[in-house]
């Protein structure tokens, strides 16, 4: 009887300690579970980025390790022509006539033989970066879709020439060349003046449209969703705009007609302000919506791979279907959004105001 309590105690104490023993394990087990959770998710990040991220060589099939290399264009010191597949996707250094370069988060920088990468205190490279004139996997698609507009719409013409009923393709391009005449250019330019744009605003609709498209598919292409791109796109606009414009649009920026001269010297700097921020909204829009559309369907993508339960997926499955279709308009829309914004910048260079 004495000894029971002792008895009943060093039991509890015993089944204690294999209590928090079990507590530890399943705390470990808990770890690691969530360590290999982390590692999938870094996994899928590193996915999508590497989906929207230019590249020096052209993946088909990033599973398989399908695709090919690309010609690396380097200036340093003199021309350095090599392949890609030098790199071995970052994981060698490629030496060109006495020199290291190393391929390091999607930039090549100049570095040893042993590929030495430096540091600032912010943990950014401080490695020299030669001139790059590579042509990368948006460099080539961009020569593809521009090629593959050349020859479709030189095929259009000729369907012209005897007749003036289109042929084969030509029934298809013919409405949407109307829609941007009709609902896009005259519209917004005027019918006096919308001729000399029609050129660039039917190039850059369906450039930009056929390079969306070309977005959608599983090859990892993303050049509408690189701003280097947008930025060029909205660049040109901005030039034609102000090398076609006309007397009364400078004269309705620095010196507004019918507005108290007090308030004129406020509003010109506001209204030169307003000349750079349009060219600006053109990049940011169109950059913002594409990759924005890609990382939510790579996001849903992603989430197919976590969920174990068929019905989650099911569900995540059908709404990845659903937002492709989606996706497929905004594609179109989007190439629309930037013609209808740059046909409007140009009514405005070249319309003619009767001040009085």
């Amino acid at each position: 009887m004495l000894i029971s309590p002792f008895a009943l105690f060093a039991n509890h104490h015993e089944d204690k300690a294999e209590h928090n023993e079990e507590e530890v394990a399943h705390h470990e087990e808990v770890v690691v579970e969530l360590t290999e959770a982390e590692k999938k998710a870094a996994k899928r990040k590193a996915y999508i980025k590497h989906h929207l991220q230019d590249s020096y060589d052209f993946t088909i099939w990033q599973a398989k390790g399908i695709g090919f290399p690309l010609p690396v264009i380097l200036w340093d010191e003199g021309l350095h022509l090599f392949s890609s597949s030098k790199f071995h996707h970052g994981e060698t250094v490629a030496e060109s006539k006495g020199n290291f370069y190393k391929l390091y988060h999607g930039k090549i920088y100049k570095t040893d033989a042993e590929g030495t990468i430096s540091y600032d205190e912010h943990h950014h490279p401080t490695n020299a970066k030669p001139l790059d004139f590579s042509i990368t996997k948006n460099v080539l698609t961009i020569m593809l879709v521009g090629l593959l507009i050349f020859f479709v719409f030189k095929r259009f013409a000729k369907s012209y020439s005897n007749n003036l009923v289109p042929r084969k393709g030509g029934k298809f391009l013919e409405p949407l060349v109307l829609f941007v005449r009709d609902e896009i250019a005259i519209p917004n330019i005027g019918k006096k003046h919308y001729r000399k744009y029609m050129s660039y605003l039917l190039t850059v609709f369906f450039f930009i449209w056929f390079l969306n498209l070309a977005g959608m598919t599983p090859l990892g292409i993303g050049v509408t969703n690189n701003i280097a791109v947008t930025f060029g796109l909205a660049l040109i606009t901005f030039l034609i705009t102000q090398f076609t414009s006309k007397k009364d649009y400078w004269g309705h920026i620095f010196w507004m007609p019918g507005v108290p001269v007090p308030m004129k010297f406020v509003l010109a700097p506001i209204e030169l302000l307003g000349v750079f921020i349009k060219p600006f909204a053109l990049m940011i829009r169109l950059y913002a919506n594409m990759t924005a559309g890609h990382i939510v369907l790579m996001s849903l993508i992603g989430l197919l791979y976590v969920f174990t339960n068929w019905f989650a997926k099911g569900a995540f499955l059908g709404l990845t279907l659903f937002l492709s279709i989606i996706e497929l308009l905004v594609a179109f829309l989007q190439a629309y959004i930037f013609t209808m914004l740059t046909a409007l910048y140009f009514g405005g260079a070249v319309a003619e105001h009767d001040d009085h």
